[in-house]
């Protein structure tokens, strides 16, 4: 299987990762009223189908005992079931994000839920695989923090212009976090415990898992969602061709973003990789702000505090990348 050899391929291969899980929402946006709940049955078989694919090529290329069959039959049973139930909670997170993303837009959603989901996943996971200097680690994380602080400031300054807060949308994206950041310790546990999982097979049965949530959670929110009237599954077979390509193109972006970060956690340790990854907030924020316009209008204020917002995830991604070398 492919993995990186040096540090740099390892930062470039999260620095991508983050590049796609902060674009990926973009699919969703370019939906003209399509439901999410309807949206996310083909995102989640599209990281699933991508995650297949770069197991039976990155995965599997030079064959021997880490290919990706090889390495499901070998590895122990405990950590299959640890990264799919990893993928199964991280599904329920997800869909509540996609949910944010509706209520409160790009730019608020992801920072909010993604800069809680940072600091409790690296938090979890450096206690699980302790590499890299903790000190470094613990400030990148604090900047991360501050960066989320900095986003609330700035929806709070949006607020007292035109558009009116969604307190649903914050406590949706604040749930959202919480368990985003969950899912990363089960990864963790899967990769370094045991007879383990390679990032490859880790990523095949974390997708899995998400797909499999589908048919409880996203089920569940389509009879009692949280934006709407409930939604009728024969809407999903008479949505436009090109929604379900946008849906299966959104899951193979973010699931190529994900497996990328496994490899390179596989040299850098999921703490760091994680932590990197999870900057895609600032990747979101710039298409929310620069492309779909989320902060027309806004006055001085809130552009200072987006400003200075993109100044600390930019600080946290390199005290983090210094993590490693401390």
């Amino acid at each position: 299987m492919f993995v990186p050899s040096t540090f740099a391929v390892a930062l470039l291969m999260t620095i991508l990762s983050t590049i796609c899980w902060g674009s990926f929402a973009n699919t969703f946006k370019g939906t003209r009223n399509y439901r999410f709940e309807l949206y996310y049955w083909d995102y989640a078989l599209g990281i699933f189908l991508i995650a297949l694919v770069l197991a039976f090529t990155m995965g599997s290329y030079a064959g021997g005992p880490k290919a990706f069959l090889a390495n499901v039959h070998s590895a122990d049973d405990v950590n299959l079931l640890y990264a799919a139930l990893g993928g199964f909670i991280f599904n329920i997170a997800n869909v509540l994000l996609i949910a944010g993303i509706e209520i409160v837009g790009l730019a608020v959603a992801f920072p909010i839920s993604i800069g809680i989901a940072l600091v409790e996943g690296v938090v979890l996971s450096y206690a699980i695989q302790p590499r890299g200097s903790a000190t470094l680690l613990g400030l990148g994380v604090l900047m991360a923090v501050v960066a989320v602080v900095l986003v609330g400031k700035a929806y709070g300054a949006l607020r007292s212009g035109a558009k009116a807060v969604s307190r649903k949308g914050v406590v949706v994206c604040v749930v959202s976090g919480l368990l985003m950041g969950v899912f990363a310790p089960f990864v963790t546990r899967a990769m370094t415990h045991g007879h383990t999982l390679t990032p490859y097979t880790t990523a095949v049965y974390l997708t899995f898992g998400a797909f499999v949530c589908c048919f409880f959670f996203n089920t569940m929110l389509m009879r009692r969602p949280i934006v709407g009237s409930p939604v009728a599954a024969g809407d999903y077979f008479r949505a436009p061709a090109r929604y379900h390509a946008l849906g299966l193109l959104g899951g193979a972006i973010w699931g190529l973003g994900t497996v990328f970060n496994f490899v390179a956690a596989s040299l850098v340790g999921v703490a760091i990789s994680y932590a990197i990854g999870q900057a895609s907030p600032m990747v979101a924020c710039l298409w929310g702000v620069f492309v779909w316009k989320e902060f027309r209008g806004a006055n001085a204020r809130a552009k200072g505090y987006l400003a200075a917002m993109f100044v600390s995830y930019l600080m946290a991604l390199v005290l983090i990348a210094r993590a490693y070398a401390g």
